[in-house]
């Protein structure tokens, strides 16, 4: 939909001609004008705010500037994280191409120094961190920004956002810089961007973070003149003028300025180095900047609302991922509120911190200690967390004596965090339940023999509630189990009360990728797990592990379906095949030639469904599996990917070509019913959970949204962006919705009321490998008072869910 145009106030504005709409989206307000477009202030069907690029008119019109615009889109849209400005939708095919990203409320840094003079120390220290994350997301997607610089970086509650990717270059890009033609901003450009234009790579992007944060700490750039000619000179030939950067910031500057890009850190570099650095200061989470004491606006030194500033208050904010910081001090990094309390206990009204539930986009936050000096902190308690910290590492010293065979870091023990970013876990809290308490906390290592701390991926794991007497599946007495696949791991079987390994089963395969095999699935009374590389299932005893069938999966390209206790496997020629879970003998076998390319997914109503597709629709049919006699099949319009099944009732996430979901789908086959609900802004793929008929949808970049499908007033319930890169697909328990994170941080937020707020969030736990990523991330799971949880680290864990606050 091209973007429909209005007449602005006069010839003698700069936006003489404004669109009315682009796309969905109602043009309110210009925010900006550049050298491609116009940005203006945006608002949804549903009253979320955007920003929205809008291409010049002349420029549409250039076909080499439309290559630029989509690649533009194409970068935005691959990078995402907690430190960038999310895309929910574009068209830079329309007319005059236009680009929604979230609004993020907040002066740039150009204005802020302009109007306030230079960042504290402590601030540029946070700065700094943000951008380097920043900077590492946007490079590990294979992406060069080439233009960072203070007008490009905002400000926002929950830290500096990088934003406007025009002249960014995927690696893989097809469209590559002119020779003699310099693309970039002088006073932030790298040597090579002068020099050597065509081999840009993400140095350039390391030394323009040199320059932005010797402008944010003096009001000018380190190679600064009034020629740009000069400017590109000394850029080139000298060295860089970095008087009145503080000292310690000082030579991570300087390296990052350094002429030769081989010579310039890493920004996970850079972000192991800072923690260096900050490690002897009372360094504050890097949280919403909101999030200071009352009366101070972000960035505020005066401590009084300047400029863009007061805009800032009631902003949504969610607090990313941070690192230790090594020095073992009082940490309120990790702590999603504090809000400062008596403390009765103490009897003289001294202060000690207390855990709240921020609600996100509300003012709460600036009740915070995260903001205080020294000065006017509370003392802090006698039992400090360096104290526990202290006591809890000697009572796991002498606790740690027996590991199981296949490396168990011990029952309990604190994970083994010694992979690049990691961080050490928190220090428990001194009246925190004894070991017998059914709510204690534990973490497990997955990992092969041998294989360094934090080197595995990502485990898959199913629960099992603790069996009634008598029940087969396991065996009665067993408890509640995890039954989990990690790479390396074709299963394994983890009791949910202590974390203690029962059994283990190694993979095949001698190296290991980050990706696990699926979860394995009780069928039959069995443990059914798929091995090396979907090669072959085994059905292994709940008790032992020992394997009491397997079939070679060679025929099947690895297509298998369990329901109840069938297992349901499809050849590339359309014959299924119906086997008994238990032996895994042969129960029936039918033709079906038009499912040969389908996707099976078994319900939670027993049945067996497949989806295919065709056309511009999907071709979906419903199997008895006890039989493989056909229930019902039916073509649903649009592209669909199943969310769940129950009572008869299939849901569906529809996605669009570039694979971001627009509306969730729900068939009634009783009825033959179809119900189709749009998502208000579109998600990036998106990965779903169905829970009592709504659905909840968590898309790359952090957008969380629920779906309600049933009633009169079906609808979209409620959206919270969440900042998170890459998640799990979400679990809900009563009020509360369970995600995991790409960096192994586990996140509750609460929904009740349709007013999504933050809960809790644990410590990252990312993988030892420099740069690695998981493909898929394992669901949390909830029950028996416990939140059961797997990271990039190798491990599993469970925490006690009533208290997220505390993680």
């Amino acid at each position: 939909m091209p973007p429909q145009r209005r007449i602005g106030p006069g010839p003698e504005t700069e936006f003489t001609e404004q669109p009315l709409y682009a796309g969905h989206y109602r043009l309110e307000e210009p925010l900006g004008s550049g050298g491609m477009g116009v940005v203006h202030l945006a608002r949804s069907a549903s009253g979320l705010r955007l920003a929205v690029k809008v291409v010049h008119p002349e420029l549409a019109e250039d076909r080499e500037f439309r290559g630029r615009f989509r690649q533009e889109v194409a970068a935005a849209r691959r990078v995402s994280g907690a430190f960038t400005a999310p895309v929910v939708d574009a068209d830079p095919h329309a007319e005059q191409p236009w680009m929604a990203t979230l609004y993020i409320p907040g002066p740039t840094l150009e204005d802020h120094v302009k109007r306030n003079g230079a960042l504290p120390p402590d601030r540029l220290r946070r700065l700094l961190a943000g951008l380097a994350e920043a900077l590492r997301d946007i490079h590990r997607v294979g992406v060069v920004h080439r233009d960072l610089k203070p007008s490009n970086v905002l400000l926002a509650e929950d830290g500096p956002k990088v934003i406007d990717f025009g002249i960014s270059r995927p690696a893989d890009s097809e469209l590559h810089t002119e020779t003699g033609k310099l693309i970039g901003t002088p006073p932030f450009m790298a040597p090579e961007q002068f020099r050597r234009p065509r081999e840009v790579g993400p140095a350039a992007d390391v030394f323009a973070l040199g320059s932005v944060l010797v402008h944010a700490a003096t009001g000018r750039g380190p190679f600064d003149s009034d020629s740009p000619y000069v400017v590109a000179y000394q850029v080139v030939h000298d060295e860089p003028d970095l008087a009145g950067v503080p000292d310690d910031l000082a030579g991570l500057v300087a390296r990052c300025l350094a002429k030769e890009p081989r010579d310039r850190p890493t920004p996970d570099e850079l972000m192991g180095e800072l923690r260096a650095i900050s490690a002897s200061y009372e360094t504050q989470v890097f949280a919403p900047y909101g999030s200071r004491s009352q009366g101070v606006r972000p960035y505020d030194s005066a401590g009084g609302p300047t400029g863009d500033g007061a805009r800032l208050a009631g902003a949504r904010a969610f607090i990313p991922a941070q690192r230790d910081e090594g020095d073992g001090r009082h940490d309120e990094r990790h702590e999603p509120a504090l809000t400062h309390v008596s403390d009765r206990r103490s009897g003289g009204g001294r202060g000690r911190p207390r855990l709240g539930r921020s609600r996100l986009g509300r003012s709460r936050l600036g009740r915070s200690r995260l903001g205080r000096s020294r000065s006017d902190r509370p003392p802090r308690s006698v039992w400090s967390r360096r104290t526990r910290l202290v006591v809890c590492v000697l009572a796991v010293a002498v606790a740690a004596g027996v590991t199981a065979s296949f490396t168990v870091l011990g029952v309990g023990e604190p994970a083994d965090r010694t992979g690049a970013g990691a961080a050490p876990p928190k220090a428990p809290d001194p009246k925190a339940p004894e070991a017998t308490s059914p709510t204690r906390a534990w973490s497990t290592f997955l990992r092969p023999s041998g294989a360094r701390p934090a080197s595995g991926g990502t485990p898959h794991c199913v629960r099992t509630a603790a069996p009634k007497a008598g029940a087969g599946t396991p065996k009665a007495g067993a408890g509640a189990r995890l039954y989990c696949a990690a790479p390396g791991i074709s299963a394994a079987a983890v009791d949910a009360e202590t974390g203690k390994v029962r059994w283990s089963r190694p993979a095949p395969t001698k190296a290991p990728s980050l990706d696990a095999p699926a979860a394995p699935v009780l069928s039959g009374g069995l443990v059914q797990t798929v091995t090396d590389a979907g090669g072959v299932l085994k059905a292994l005893d709940p008790d032992t592990g020992r394997t009491r069938w397997s079939r070679d999966l060679e025929a099947y390209a690895g297509r298998v379906a369990h329901a109840r206790d069938t297992v349901l496997l499809m050849t590339a020629r359309g014959t299924l095949r119906g086997l008994d879970a238990r032996d895994g003998s042969v129960r029936w076998q039918r033709s079906y030639p038009g499912l040969q390319d389908a996707t099976l997914w078994a319900g939670d109503d027993g049945r067996v469904h497949s989806v295919s597709a065709r056309g511009t629709g999907s071709l979906v049919t419903a199997l008895d599996p006890r039989t493989g006699s056909q229930l019902w099949q039916r073509h649903l319009e649009g592209s669909l990917t199943p969310v769940g099944a129950r009572d008869g009732t299939v849901w569906f996430q529809e996605t669009d070509r570039d694979s971001y979901t627009v509306a969730v789908v729900r068939y009634d086959a009783t009825r033959r019913a179809v119900r189709r609900v749009p998502l208000d802004v579109p998600l990036p793929d998106a990965v779903a959970s169905l829970h009592r008929g709504t659905v909840h949808l968590l898309g790359a970049g952090g957008g969380l949204v629920a779906v309600d499908t049933e009633g009169a007033d079906a609808g979209q319930r409620w959206r919270l962006e969440t900042s998170v890169s890459q998640g799990s697909a979400p679990t809900v328990a009563g009020s509360t919705v369970y995600f995991g994170a790409a960096d192994g941080r586990l996140i509750a937020v609460d929904v009740r009321d349709r007013r999504p707020a933050l809960l809790g969030q644990t410590d990252p736990r990312p993988s030892g490998r420099t740069g690695a990523l998981a493909s898929a991330l394992g669901r949390p799971s909830a029950g028996d008072g416990r939140v059961f949880a797997t990271a990039p680290d190798g491990s599993v864990f469970s925490l006690p869910s009533r208290s997220p606050q505390q993680w």
